[in-house]
Order: structure tokens, then C-alpha cells, then sequence
């Protein structure tokens, strides 16, 4: 990209943007962020119900709750080629309707196996939009604003794991433990059914991604959108147009060449880190964690997960207004740093017996970190660094390997915990240990690999790593 390009950026950086019309199309968008995190956390609520009604294993407890991160991993890998060849609009369309379908399927099962089925088809869901969801707003966010706007879905998915936490403690109260355990834990998959609608209908109100229509050579449209944005739309889309042409020019432009590969790796890379430190187990299995660790009854486990959420929620919100003030690379090594102290302090008190409440301080600044650093700004920078030519393919690959690991890490927490596991002799602390050092890790890979990308368009975007 030349200098004069590079100014005319900046240009555009400054000139009048259409909030309206941006914000208007990223809360439609973020919709599928809502859904991901109501989805993904739904389990929670529920899985201690499943246990019992379905008479399950630790292992088989793991499978209940990770079961939908196959379908994630199916979804994300498949979401690049959908997100190319129908477009970004229409794939979300077919996530919502996957959300739905699972919804009401997982509320109807008398077997376990039917159960899953229906969670993997909602994992679909989920890797479909987990991937679409960031790719569509950055897309389509301004160059100035994209961090902030694309954590917004990060808020999303934090706003819809407490919008389920409260979900589910509301029904959890509608009855004793024996209602929950035969009916109440249905209502708490059904719920879903009333977001999964309303994100697919407003679908159909927002535009195509000016950039997916400028690849199909759909330049007026695209144009059109883009005046909708900001003022300089004919800049912008001669922007896209050359760094697709470059793209074009350049011998077989595939994932595994250079310079593609190493920006593969990286976001393959921060995938893995935003799993293997931890966070899910306690999106999933938080009231089972605090039922262990700290004692009490579901309706108190349930109540602190629902102080964990809006933790979650609080930290998120200060990270929109900081990613793009900060810059992405301090978040990322600040946050992670956070990460590590805490989780080794809850796995060392786990190790001693000392469980007592203010441990849940521990718990809460955990999640706090995570909210500031690998939560919203690994997204950010996955829906950033790949370049057009691969962006649909090199996003697909970077997510899956993130569900691959969510899997890995959902599937093995039950069983490390377990008395009847070969860890047992830790007390529990031994799967936060692990998460602590995955922290030291990420630390280590951002402040070596990840440069800064505040402030930059897409497409300057591709000389970074060059």
C-alpha cells in the first residue's frame, strides 16, 4: 500500500461517519455474539439436572457439556466457504435458524444421545457465528472505530451468558430440586428459542458486506453501502479494490504461503491461548465449581454465577472504550498477567482445603482480566490481521482450532476434578495449575508475535506482516 493510500485513510478516519447506520447494523450483528454466549452457558444452569436425570459419568458430564463444541468446530471450519460463496448475511441467516432448532430440540429429549444431536446442530450455530459475527462488523466498521465496534460483540456474548444466568436462576426457582432436575432444566434450553428468532428476523433488515460484494465484483451495491457509512465511500471501496486486485496478481494466493501462513499461525495461536487459560470452565461449569470448592446449595452457586456474569459484563464494557485508546498488545499482556495470578491463587487454595468465600475474589478478578485482555481483544484481532484474500478462509481455520481446544478443555476439567481420575491427589487445584501456566504462555507468544494494530484499516492491515 502506498503513502498516498495510506493518508487517504487517514483522511477517512476523520471525515463524518454515519453512527447511526453503523451502530444500527453492528447490534443486529452482535445478535449472534448474544446467542453464542447464551448458547454456550445455558449448559451451566443445567448440567448438574443432566447429571442426574441422564444417571451420568464424569466423562460422560464432560461430553454433555462440550458436546455442542464439535458442532463449533464443524461450523467455524465451514463458515469461511459459506461466508464466501453465499455471502455473510445469508450465513448468519442459516445460524439463526440453527439456534433455533436447537433450542427446541435439546428442551424435548428422553434420551441422552438425542440430546446431543440437537447441542451439536446449536454448535453450528455457534461456530457459524462466532466466526461471522466479527468478520461482518469489522467489515463494515469504519477504520477509527473497529475495535470498539467489534468488541461489541464480545459484549454480546458476555450479555448473553447473563441474560441465561438470570434465565436460569428464575426457573430454578419456579420449583424444588426434583422439578429441576425432570422438567425445569427444558425450560432453560427453550428459552433460547425467543433470541434465535428475533436475530434472524432483523437479518433481513441489514446490508451485505460492502467488502464480500466488492470480491463478487458487485460494485455498485457496494458502493452504496459504504456511502452509507462515511463520507469518503469512493476511497474506500478503490481500497478494496486494489488489495483484492493485489491479491489476484499474486501466484496462487493460499493460507500456506508466506506471508499468509505466519498470520494463520498467529491467530490459530491466540485462539488456542483464549481457551487453554481457563475461561470456560468457568463459564460452564461455574455453580459445580462453587458447589465443590465453597459448599452451599444450587440456588447459592447459581446467584454467584450470576456476580460472575456481570463481572464479565462490567470489565467488557471498560475494554470497548479502552481498545482503541491503549491499543490491543498492553490489553492482551496486562489482562493475561491477571489471568495467571488469579487462577493460580484459586488452584493453590484448592490445594489446601482453604475454600472459604473469599476465594470468590479470586474467581472475580479472573474473569475481570479475562474481560479486559483475551476475551474482546483476541477477537478484535482475529477479525483484523487476515488479509482479504484469505480472510473468510484464514478466520474459518483460527476459529475452529479455538473450538477444538474449548473442546479439549470442557471435555478433560469434570474429569481432572473427579476423585476417581488420576489426579485427585491435587485436591482440584491441578486443571487451574495448568490454566495458570497456559496464562505465563500467552503472555510470552504476545509481547514476541503480535504487533499493533490500533488505529489501522484492513488493508493496511496486510504490511504488518510483511
Amino acid at each position: 500500500m502506498d503513502n498516498n493510500t495510506i493518508l487517504e485513510h487517514k483522511i477517512e478516519q476523520k471525515s463524518q461517519v454515519n453512527f447511526g447506520f453503523v451502530i444500527k447494523v453492528t447490534l443486529v450483528a452482535a445478535l449472534g455474539g448474544l446467542l453464542f454466549g447464551y448458547d454456550t452457558a445455558v449448559i451451566s444452569g443445567a448440567i448438574g439436572s443432566l447429571e442426574t436425570f441422564f444417571q451420568l459419568s464424569a466423562a460422560e458430564k464432560g461430553w454433555a457439556a462440550s458436546s455442542a463444541l464439535v458442532g463449533c468446530i464443524i461450523g467455524a471450519a465451514a463458515a469461511g466457504n459459506l461466508a464466501t460463496i453465499l455471502g455473510r448475511k445469508k450465513s448468519l441467516i442459516i445460524a439463526g435458524i440453527l439456534f433455533f432448532i436447537s433450542a427446541f430440540g435439546s428442551a424435548i429429549p428422553e434420551s441422552f444421545t438425542v440430546f446431543i444431536i440437537f447441542r451439536i446442530i446449536g454448535g453450528l450455530g455457534v461456530g457459524i457465528a462466532s466466526m461471522l459475527s466479527p468478520m461482518y462488523i469489522a467489515e463494515i466498521a469504519p477504520a477509527a472505530y473497529r475495535g470498539r465496534l467489534v468488541s461489541c460483540n464480545q459484549f454480546a456474548i458476555i450479555f448473553g451468558m447473563l441474560v441465561v444466568y438470570f434465565v436460569n436462576y428464575y426457573i430454578a426457582g419456579l420449583g424444588d430440586n426434583s422439578w429441576i432436575d425432570t422438567v425445569g432444566w427444558r425450560w432453560m434450553f427453550a428459552s433460547e428459542c425467543i433470541p434465535a428468532l428475533t436475530f434472524t428476523g432483523l437479518l433481513f433488515i441489514v446490508p451485505e458486506s460492502p467488502r464480500w460484494l466488492a470480491m463478487k465484483n458487485r460494485d455498485d451495491e457496494a458502493l452504496k453501502i459504504l456511502d452509507q457509512i462515511s463520507e469518503n465511500a469512493s476511497l474506500s471501496l478503490n481500497d478494496i479494490k486494489l488489495s483484492l486486485h493485489a491479491s489476484k496478481n499474486e501466484v496462487k494466493v493460499s493460507v500456506f504461503q508466506k506471508p499468509y501462513m505466519f498470520i494463520v499461525f498467529v491467530g490459530v495461536m491466540l485462539s488456542i491461548f483464549q481457551q487453554v487459560t481457563g475461561i470456560n470452565v468457568f463459564l460452564y461449569y461455574a455453580p459445580e465449581i462453587f458447589k465443590k470448592l465453597g459448599g452451599g446449595n444450587t440456588d447459592t452457586a447459581l446467584l454467584q454465577t450470576i456476580v460472575v456474569g456481570s463481572v464479565n459484563l462490567l470489565f467488557t464494557v471498560i475494554a470497548i472504550f479502552s481498545v482503541d485508546k491503549f491499543g490491543r498488545k498492553p490489553l492482551m499482556l496486562i489482562g493475561s498477567l491477571g489471568m495467571g495470578i488469579c487462577i493460580s491463587a484459586i488452584g493453590t487454595a484448592a490445594y489446601f482445603g482453604n475454600t472459604d468465600v473469599w476465594l470468590l475474589a479470586f474467581v472475580l478478578g479472573y474473569i475481570a482480566c479475562f474481560a479486559l485482555s483475551l476475551g474482546p481483544v483476541v477477537w478484535v484481532l482475529l477479525s483484523e490481521i487476515m488479509p482479504n484474500a484469505v480472510r473468510g478462509v484464514g478466520l474459518s481455520i483460527a476459529v475452529a482450532f479455538q473450538w477444538i481446544f474449548n473442546f479439549i478443555v470442557s471435555q478433560t476439567f469434570p474429569m481432572m476434578m473427579d476423585n476417581d481420575y488420576l489426579f485427585n491427589t491435587y485436591h482440584g487445584a491441578f486443571p487451574f495449575w495448568v490454566y495458570g501456566f497456559m496464562c505465563l504462555l500467552t503472555i510470552l507468544f504476545v509481547w514476541k508475535y503480535v504487533p499493533e494494530t490500533k488505529g489501522k484499516s484492513l488493508e493496511e492491515m496486510e504490511t504488518l506482516f510483511k
